[in-house]
């Protein structure tokens, strides 16, 4: 998962199920041992129960007597306990009628214990002495295990409209934790070189994201007054540079009109002028970025057709790229009118032109293609270059 959304919803509803989880082990445990623990009062409620029906002198009672006695109050309760009373060496005075003759087992050194017989199931026995009696009471723990079960289902159904319950929960709280960051970021997408006022808004809370939108702003701040001071460079070094250079063109062409200079010097003073009107339209190019950038160039834009404008400018295409030895073609399809400025439309086809001819080979072709299809004018410009 690499949104941050998605994980906080992962740990979200992985952190609230793992809790249920937890408490479902404990509550397990004991509920379990809970239960457990009422069959053991239940066994000695019993046990209390027959010591009273045999009454104070049971010792003196003969063996009949008490299976008499115990039978007639524990045969309505035979589904829930069973009994098994013995006196020394192992003599059995009475045994339950739903033991159907078996022995419940006795483990040695524990008066409460669970064991399992065949036929009967899992009982919880309880070990009482009634001397010289000794008393085993069993309650079948079935009721136990149902109830454990249906424990077990009723959490198995919890747990799963938990974790439903839990991704929407931490779906909407991913949402809500990130609203301030999709905030940050729309605002940094919108802010640029020409759009480098714009803040990021800060709320009166302090928290992290607030801090951080902060930092952000701090940069922009930095970032604002670096631009300016580079466009405030660019525009004084430019109109600094202007005054000398038209003294140096003035010079150069003073020197042409004298008649001492030979023919390899005035190539000379040729080729600087030719320089000096190239580094002319360098500065030229840097003040407009810097009226640009400071949006103090304004194009006039006017509706008009592009099949006209590019009829005219084709011929300046065509002379510029036989003067380098290429070959300049146009295309154009559509019919209709937009609106765009034509002075620096020119300018920016001939830059692409003049990039085409010093990638293209000699004699190399280079094609203009425009099409006009529903208001919008796509221009493209091709050449035989290895590219760049």
């Amino acid at each position: 998962m690499k949104s941050i959304g998605s994980r906080i919803t992962l740990w979200y509803a992985v952190t609230v199920v793992s809790t249920l989880a937890c408490l479902f082990i404990a509550g397990n445990y004991l509920l379990k041992n809970q239960l457990i623990h009422q069959l053991d009062k239940l066994n000695e409620t019993q046990f209390k129960q027959l010591k009273s029906t045999l009454g104070p002198n049971y010792k003196t009672l003969t063996a009949q007597t008490i299976d008499d006695r115990i039978r007639e109050v524990t045969e309505s309760a035979s589904a829930l306990f069973y009994i098994d009373l013995h006196g020394p060496m192992t003599n059995r005075f009475f045994k339950s009628n739903n033991l159907r003759g078996q022995t419940i087992p006795d483990i040695p050194g524990e008066d409460v214990y669970t064991v399992d017989m065949s036929g009967i199931g899992e009982l919880r026995v309880g070990e009482f002495p009634l001397p010289p009696f000794e008393v085993t009471v069993g309650t079948p723990m079935a009721p136990l295990r149902d109830a454990m079960t249906g424990y077990r289902k009723v959490f198995l159904g919890l747990l799963i409209a938990t974790l439903i319950v839990s991704i929407v929960i931490g779906y909407a709280l991913s949402q809500l934790m990130l609203q301030p960051v999709r905030v940050i970021q729309a605002t940094a997408n919108r802010i640029r070189s020409d759009n480098l006022n714009e803040r990021i808004p800060v709320g009166d809370v302090k928290d992290e994201i607030s801090q951080l939108a902060r930092f952000l702003n701090q940069m922009f701040d930095r970032l604002e007054t670096s631009f300016a001071e580079i466009r405030r460079f660019t525009a004084d070094a430019s109109h600094e540079l202007k005054t000398p250079l038209s003294l140096v063109r003035l010079h150069a062409e003073r020197l042409l009109v004298n008649d001492y200079l030979g023919s390899a010097q005035k190539e000379s003073v040729h080729v600087q002028l030719e320089e000096l009107a190239r580094v002319n339209r360098i500065i030229d190019e840097l003040l407009f970025l810097s009226r640009a950038d400071a949006r103090a160039v304004s194009v006039d834009m006017k509706e008009q057709e592009p099949a006209a404008f590019l009829q005219a400018f084709a011929q300046d295409a065509s002379a510029l790229a036989e003067h380098h030895g290429r070959h300049f073609s146009y295309t154009h399809e559509g019919d209709g009118a937009v609106a765009f400025g034509e002075q620096r439309m020119r300018q920016v086809l001939l830059n692409l032109l003049s990039n085409a001819v010093s990638a293209s080979p000699p004699d190399g072709r280079i094609t203009l293609r425009s099409e006009l299809l529903a208001d919008v004018w796509r221009i493209t410009v091709d050449d035989e270059g290895p590219g760049l």
